[in-house]
């Protein structure tokens, strides 16, 4: 009886294990991120405009103000411009790393990787996707296909619409810009929902055009308003696709400066509105940094947490950043 008792709880146990094992072999879901950069909106004027959409993404998570521009007076300072701003996210470092100090005539450092490198390095299996208002995101500050930039190639491609006359003919003030940010944010969401890139960054530049024309204005207002809408179709396709696969996926939104307390028309300089842009983002892993004034150095680090990428060393001792996703 003793014998057949121990051979029944060996059984019991061994049964146990088993369903412990198939339960840790069990696969989480993919991590997938999307992050979206709409230019040029200061952190006060996001948070006196509606913008329901970016509210509800930021109430699964959460949204702090944040800081762009580097440590004032030393080597880092980096101008409040749109290409620096968008470099220092997708490299983590500040512009004197990755030498970019203006919009044009520029010659990044490619050594400081991007975002799209290290996940075509580290994860090769990765899809990589990009939709943009502006081609030279890609061809110039990313370097995709350039061998001194690593020479790797996103799968996903929608950008180049503003060079198309035919489709977007030349308005005043630019106005046809919106159009092009409709098609971009509309594509994104098709093609999120339907073939769900590991990594995209989509850019929506109109709001910036609108603030230059106008400066702090119910026409800039309206722009936000717009960019939100924009916003909420990314949003939804993301969250069509989270139902339909076993997908986990983070959505970042960000700006990449603010403007000047004058008019709003300008920026450029280290005045505390030209530095104070914001993050919203639906993660649940928030740590304490996030509330805490965040830089936009840290989104790249944050981004390759949630990818599961361990970032290598000769990547890492360069960052300027540290991740606020635990």
């Amino acid at each position: 009886m003793l014998n057949l008792r121990r051979h029944r709880a060996a059984l019991i146990c061994l049964s146990l294990l088993l369903l412990h094992g198939s339960a840790q072999a069990e696969p989480a879901p993919s991590p997938k991120v999307v992050f979206v950069i709409v230019d040029g909106i200061p952190a006060d004027v996001i948070e006196r405009v509606p913008t329901p959409a970016i509210d509800a993404i930021a109430a699964g998570g959460g949204y702090s103000r944040a800081t762009v521009g580097g440590p004032v007076g030393t080597s880092g300072e980096t101008p409040t411009i749109s290409a620096p701003g968008y470099m220092s996210l997708v490299t983590g470092t500040w512009a004197n790393k990755h030498n970019v100090y203006d919009n044009y005539g520029i010659s990044p450092d490619y050594d400081y990787w991007n975002l799209f490198r290290l996940a075509r390095d580290q994860k090769p299996e990765l899809r990589l996707g990009i939709f943009s208002t502006w081609t030279d995101n890609r061809t110039v500050l990313l370097g995709e296909g350039l061998a001194e930039a690593g020479n790797w190639r996103f799968d996903v491609v929608v950008d180049g619409l503003e060079e198309d006359e035919t489709r977007f003919p030349p308005q005043p003030l630019d106005a046809q810009i919106a159009d092009v940010d409709d098609a971009v944010s509309r594509e994104a969401a098709r093609l999120i929902e339907s073939e769900g890139p590991d990594v995209s960054w989509v850019y929506l530049q109109y709001t910036d055009d609108v603030a230059h024309e106008h400066g702090d204005s119910p026409e800039l207002d309206q722009a936000v308003v717009d960019m939100d809408a924009r916003v909420g179709l990314i949003w939804s396709g993301v969250r069509a696709r989270q139902k339909a696969f076993d997908e986990d996926w983070l959505l970042i939104i960000t700006t990449d400066h603010g403007r000047d307390a004058e008019t709003g028309r300008d920026h450029g300089g280290q005045t505390e509105r030209e530095r104070t842009i914001w993050i919203a983002t639906n993660s649940q892993r928030l740590t304490p940094d996030f509330h805490a004034m965040p830089e936009i150095v840290d989104i790249y680090p944050s981004i390759a947490t949630h990818l599961g990428i361990t970032i290598p060393e000769q990547v890492a001792r360069h960052l300027d950043g540290a991740s606020f996703i635990q």
